[in-house]
């Protein structure tokens, strides 16, 4: 037997106040995120990623946080690696929200959040990844789904590009992101390269290269030491005219993408190395000064071989 036609679980009016008080609850007790949809660069369609993903968008939009006593997860772990920290959270977004300030600008065939994508949580000032996007739960009340359940894990940065135009998201990546030191002789005093400014370099032809080949990044900090000298942080590395991996190389010229301005880059800085490149950085985690300094009643073949010259003969 049919059930009652009489009574019905699909009144719009009633799945329209069911949404709008989910929205509601979600601006009182959610968290203000930013959604940072994934651009695909160069997908490999065998592993099913894409290591050149960039990140040139962020909305905003408010969220609820599931994870009320803490992140869930494996949480902080000592590996051979160093600290890993695994954490994990749930966010819950509404659909109707989400649709009004994301989706409407999403180019996918479903206009849905994606598996990839990423959550900034200003609170906690870290980046969290989808992993998996839930779309029926709640299961169907009053016959709707009003919201998308959002499992995340912390993300893991790989010097993927991001210029989304939100200072506290790029400033963040600048933070953390690769950088080569160069060290610049300037041609005058008033042309030097700003921070964000993209910057490249023409290799000159050796072992197989063409003039064609070009080394190129984006300035993430800058330091003038004097008149002439300029120190820039270059991230975002990558190489146009060439499928093997490019390096900046001393004594070439570099020349800004904004401004057109040119100088010539008299040292690299090794990250292995301080700021003078004599010395050895000093890391903090692994207190490698520390051991250098204090440890001279240790054996260390930097010095000498305490077991004799190998090169002699007995």
């Amino acid at each position: 037997m049919p059930r009652n036609v009489y009574f019905s679980q699909a009144v719009r009016s009633e799945q329209h106040l069911y949404e709008d008080l989910i929205i509601e609850s979600l601006k009182i007790f959610g968290q203000d995120v930013y959604y940072i949809p994934r651009t695909l660069v160069n997908r490999d369609n065998i592993l099913g990623e894409d290591p050149a993903s960039k990140f040139d968008d962020a909305y905003i939009i408010e969220a609820y946080l599931e994870n009320v006593e803490g992140f869930e997860g494996a949480g902080d772990l000592y590996s051979k690696f160093g600290l890993e920290i695994r954490d994990e959270a749930q966010f819950v977004v509404s659909r109707k929200v989400w649709n009004r300030r994301v989706g409407v600008f999403s180019e996918n065939e479903d206009p849905r959040p994606q598996e990839g994508d990423l959550i900034f949580l200003p609170m906690t000032n870290s980046f969290f990844e989808i992993t998996y996007v839930e779309d029926d739960s709640p299961f169907y009340q009053l016959s709707d789904l009003p919201v998308y359940r959002l499992s995340c894990s912390l993300f893991e940065y790989n010097d993927e590009d991001f210029d989304t135009g939100v200072e506290a998201v790029d400033l963040k990546v600048n933070q953390v992101s690769y950088q080569v030191p160069l060290v610049l002789s300037l041609t005058t005093n008033e042309e030097y390269f700003q921070i964000g400014e993209n910057v490249e370099q023409t290799l000159v032809a050796a072992d197989g290269d063409t003039p064609a080949v070009k080394v190129f990044g984006e300035v993430a900090q800058m330091s003038k030491t004097s008149v002439n000298t300029q120190t820039i942080w270059v991230s975002n590395i990558g190489a146009s005219g060439t499928t093997e991996y490019k390096q900046f190389t001393q004594g070439g010229t570099v020349t800004g993408l904004t401004n057109s301005y040119t100088a010539t880059i008299s040292s690299i800085i090794s990250d292995l190395t301080d700021t003078t490149g004599m010395a050895w950085k000093s890391d903090g985690g692994a207190e490698n000064i520390a051991l250098e300094t204090f440890a001279d009643g240790f054996i260390d073949f930097s010095e000498s071989n305490p077991f004799g010259d190998p090169s002699e003969t007995y």
